[in-house]
């Protein structure tokens, strides 16, 4: 009997997902000259899917750690840190009304996403509306 190979929903395709939501938003908030409602919902938007990243992360690192590859899991966890740190960051910029700070931040994460082509905007403002509210609720 053949290996049985899972074609779903995988850790590499969510983050992949998530890479691609933040590589959009981040090119729409760099068209805009200031952060109204849509863009604070957007940084929100952002949030939540630098947390997705991580979390797809933990996934996969826990699956080397179940095989005992501790090293290998270790180095993905501290390759891939950058997308919780900045979440945690942006989120506390966004919960103290510092928007003024946020753009620094935002630039600093335009690098991380330079792999990620973006040649048509396929998020719209459905994605991230209430994102904003539903951050602050969390807390």
């Amino acid at each position: 009997m053949g290996r049985i190979i899972a074609t779903g929903e995988t850790p590499a395709k969510r983050r992949h997902a998530h890479m691609r939501s933040c590589a959009e938003v981040l090119r729409l908030l760099a068209q805009r000259s200031g952060f109204d409602d849509e863009a604070r919902d957007m940084t929100a938007f952002l949030v939540f899917n630098l947390r997705g990243i991580y979390e797809t992360i933990e996934e996969s690192a826990r699956a080397w750690d179940d095989r005992d590859y501790w090293r290998k899991a270790e180095a993905l966890r501290e390759t891939w840190r950058w997308s919780r740190t900045a979440a945690d960051e942006l989120e506390a910029l966004i919960l103290a009304d510092r928007w003024s700070a946020v753009p620094p931040l935002l630039l600093d994460l335009v690098p991380r996403f330079n792999g990620i082509t973006v040649n048509a905007i396929t998020r719209d403002a459905d994605w991230w509306c209430g994102a904003l509210r539903a951050l602050r609720r969390r807390r």
